[in-house]
């Protein structure tokens, strides 16, 4: 019995797993769209008990899908604090968490309800292939945010002492000049906060050349992981 339900809950090439896979995913987007929907203001009783079903319907679906998927699992604990465990989890918890928290709660909780759309993620081949590139460069990617949370420490400590004086209202302090480093660096630039001392000017030419190489880095690496993971399936 265990070995017929894992051929059909996880990925096989077999009629059973493709209908299951396509049953789960098609509560997915019946789940997000009445998520969507409950945000309308004005609705009526009815349109909301409406979605009030469907909800738990989909619920309790997920809600056996995971037992389910825990139970076929040869290592039940690795599955469990595995990233597609955790996410499963995710994709229900708030539903039951609501039955015992305050209702003023509930907000926060509804926001949980989103990882629903990253269970997608395991029926969907590109996005397996977007998940072995991330596994296999994520020390490149650490690398990569370590050095960009440093620079944007030193962008924020740099504009400061270049614009403390000239403009106190928004370079009160190093905190305060954080964001102008975080959307300088990201090279955003909304306008809302900018130098105008020559030192901060020519500080914020650095700045932007920097910025450019920080937003074009993660995308080469994530690149060439792609590549490297497609390369592997193929070899498979």
């Amino acid at each position: 019995m265990r070995q017929k339900i894992k051929q059909i809950v996880e990925i096989n090439d077999n009629n059973a797993s493709r209908y299951f896979a396509f049953f789960i995913q098609a509560l997915i987007l019946i789940s997000i769209v009445t998520f969507s929907v409950e945000t309308i203001p004005n609705l009526s009783p009815q349109t909301k008990t409406l979605l009030r079903v469907i909800e738990v319907f989909c619920v309790m679906v997920f809600t056996v899908e995971y037992i389910l998927r825990i139970y076929v699992a040869d290592s039940k604990p690795r599955f469990i604090f595995s990233f597609f465990g955790i996410i499963d989890l995710l994709a229900i918890l708030p539903f039951y968490l609501s039955f015992g928290i305050d209702l003023r709660s509930l907000r926060a909780l509804r926001f949980l309800r989103l990882f629903r759309v990253l269970k997608l993620v395991r029926y969907n081949r590109a996005m397996n292939h977007f998940t072995r590139a991330i596994k296999s460069a994520k020390e490149e990617i650490f690398l990569f945010l370590f050095i960009t949370l440093i620079l944007i420490y030193f962008s924020a400590v740099g504009i400061y002492y270049f614009e403390n004086q000239a403009q106190p209202e928004h370079f009160s302090s190093i905190f305060d000049s954080l964001w102008w480093a975080i959307i300088t660096l990201t090279t955003v630039g909304y306008g809302d906060v900018y130098p105008i001392t020559v030192g901060g000017k020519v500080f914020t030419f650095f700045i932007l050349l920097i910025g450019l190489g920080i937003v074009a880095i993660p995308t080469g690496i994530i690149s060439s992981a792609l590549t490297k993971s497609v390369d592997e399936k193929k070899s498979e």
